[in-house]
């Protein structure tokens, strides 16, 4: 997913970068004979290792556009850094390293693997059906990698195509393997990816309307699912997997949001060409709170609050006067909303646009009939945000960023 907000200041928060090669025989859970590998791996850890809270979270990077992409990065850096956790990212798939076919096309990004650059020249991945062994040898060889610091905690996340990975890695390739504490599923379309083939890379665009694929119920780890109006009813079509929360497995649907948003894109919208504004909504906010629960969680602490379901009728998901969704998570820019969140947008638009969903504006008289005046609309944005706290799905570290989105300049004075 393409991601154009920068990171925190590593260097602010003591935080240091390498990347380092990994190398072995990865297996195939489809049995296929092992194959060698060489890989990059990237790591954002904290300088001390008395700084390290002893969690790991480590992404499965994302290659839809046809390169490497960390949008769980994007979404999480606040929370990672100013918890003292280590991030590694992963180049766990073929067109990663290799290149190939973007599954979402990007104007004037060409997709290329990272092998087409010198400095990884030496790189190579044997197929998709070696991608799973991949990420867990490189989970599981943490103490290596990481040597001055004590790992307790090795959580796997992964947003939209690899989530769909996360998905088969949890329900096939969890109970060989036993790496991880934890799984931070975000943004998962119903089915899950195949455990595919030798030399080959797996194209999205071929199963994603495959079976679904619910997350099994009898995990020893925790799973923790965030999804998005897109990703339920849009373009992904997770409804058909969707399933109860069980002792381990959580599945916040967070109204109001995209399966791409402005908070990843940032100040480079116009690039995408959308016929309407991108989603504003705050997922952001919900998806470092899952990782909070998650870390916890992992760690015997109390499983991750339940949420109640987006609201459909078929299909449709039903909306409220000011035309946001009902039910699911819900932030303050959906309680208290001032516009229109969606996870769609014109039918017309760009594949690309259809991921990142849009703002509307609403009728000057919808407002005023929700708003008498900024103060009463700021009184409940407050509200709204104190009871996401309370819920559990917005942190209080993030309380007054949150209170800083508040749009009264969007109603009459």
């Amino acid at each position: 997913m393409l991601s154009a907000r920068p990171g925190p200041d590593l260097a602010a928060w003591d935080y240091v970068r390498s990347e380092h090669v990994a190398r072995g025989t990865a297996v195939s859970y489809a049995g296929h004979e092992p194959a060698a590998y060489a890989t990059r791996v990237a790591v954002r850890r904290p300088a001390s290792p008395g700084s390290f809270s002893g969690t790991v979270v480590v992404e499965w990077l994302n290659v839809s556009s046809g390169s490497d992409a960390a949008p769980d990065w994007t979404y999480l850096a606040a929370e990672i850094v100013r918890r003292g956790h280590a991030w590694v990212g992963v180049s766990a798939q073929h067109v990663g390293v290799e290149g190939g076919a973007a599954a979402v096309g990007v104007a004037g990004v060409a997709p290329t693997g990272i092998k087409g650059r010198q400095r990884y020249a030496a790189l190579h991945h044997p197929g998709d059906a070696y991608s799973y062994s991949i990420f867990a040898q490189v989970a599981a060889a943490l103490d290596d990698l990481l040597p001055d610091l004590v790992v307790d905690v090795r959580l796997a996340l992964g947003e939209s195509q690899s989530a769909y990975a996360l998905t088969t890695f949890a329900n096939v390739v969890h109970e060989q393997t036993g790496v991880f504490d934890g799984f931070l599923i975000h943004s998962r379309g119903a089915a899950a990816m195949p455990l595919g083939e030798p030399g080959e890379a797996v194209d999205p665009r071929a199963y994603r309307t495959g079976a679904a694929a619910p997350i099994r119920d009898d995990l020893d780890v925790p799973v923790l699912m965030v999804q998005t109006e897109t990703d339920l009813v849009g373009l992904l079509d997770h409804v058909r997997a969707r399933q109860p929360d069980g002792a381990r497995v959580r599945l916040w649907e967070v109204a109001g949001t995209a399966h791409a948003d402005r908070y990843v894109i940032g100040e480079f919208e116009a690039v995408l060409g959308c016929p309407r504004p991108v989603n504003r909504g705050q997922q952001a906010y919900v998806v470092r709170a899952a990782l909070r629960w998650l870390d916890g969680w992992a760690r015997d602490g109390d499983p991750a609050p339940t949420a109640a379901r987006l609201a459909l009728e078929g299909r449709e998901l039903v909306r409220d006067r000011a035309g946001n969704a009902v039910g699911g998570v819900r932030t303050p820019c959906v309680e208290a909303p001032v516009e229109t969140y969606r996870g769609d947008t014109d039918p017309d638009a760009s594949y690309l646009c259809q991921l990142f969903g849009s703002t509307l504006p609403l009728d000057a008289e919808v407002l005023r009939r929700l708003w008498p005046d900024r103060a009463a609309y700021l009184a409940a944005y407050e509200r709204a945000t104190d009871a996401a706290v309370a819920a559990g799905f917005v942190l209080p570290e993030d309380r007054a960023e949150v209170l800083a989105e508040a749009r009264p300049e969007l109603l009459a004075d």
